[in-house]
């Protein structure tokens, strides 16, 4: 009766996939995944009407509408007259949501503001009025 050879773990075939499988997935996050630059977005709080104002939600979402990026902030007052969001992203077409609730009653319809982000574009200011009220 022969012996079996024992087999080596070094030579096994899935740990040959395992590794092609690691390197395409190591690709596709450089490439697709690499590129999204930190962007400092600041938003100028322009207009009548922030004084009633409570919370804001930014929500940031892609050209296909899926989200990106979301961020709560909440004052115990008065907003301040800017306020700033940090976030990768890349360079692209983006709608920015803004939810905004008082200190009493339903929040506010959404205010969709349009943003489109180029290389260059790491630090973006815009100006911001407060949704209106139902």
């Amino acid at each position: 009766m022969e012996a079996e050879p024992r087999r080596n773990w070094r030579k096994h075939p899935l740990l040959k996939r395992l590794l092609v499988l690691s390197l395409l997935g190591l690709g596709f996050w450089l490439v697709l995944g690499g590129n999204a630059a930190e962007r400092e977005l600041v938003w100028w709080l322009e207009g009548p009407g922030w004084s009633d104002i409570r919370t804001l939600e930014f929500q940031v979402k892609s050209a296909n509408g899926e989200l990106l990026k979301r961020e709560v902030r909440s004052f115990p007052g008065t907003p301040p007259g800017s306020l700033t969001m940090k976030t990768e992203l890349p360079s692209g077409r983006y709608e920015v949501w803004v939810f905004a609730r008082g200190a009493e009653g339903p929040s506010r319809p959404p205010r969709v503001e349009r943003l489109t982000l180029g290389d260059e574009d790491t630090h973006v200011q815009r100006g911001l009025q407060v949704p209106a009220s139902r």
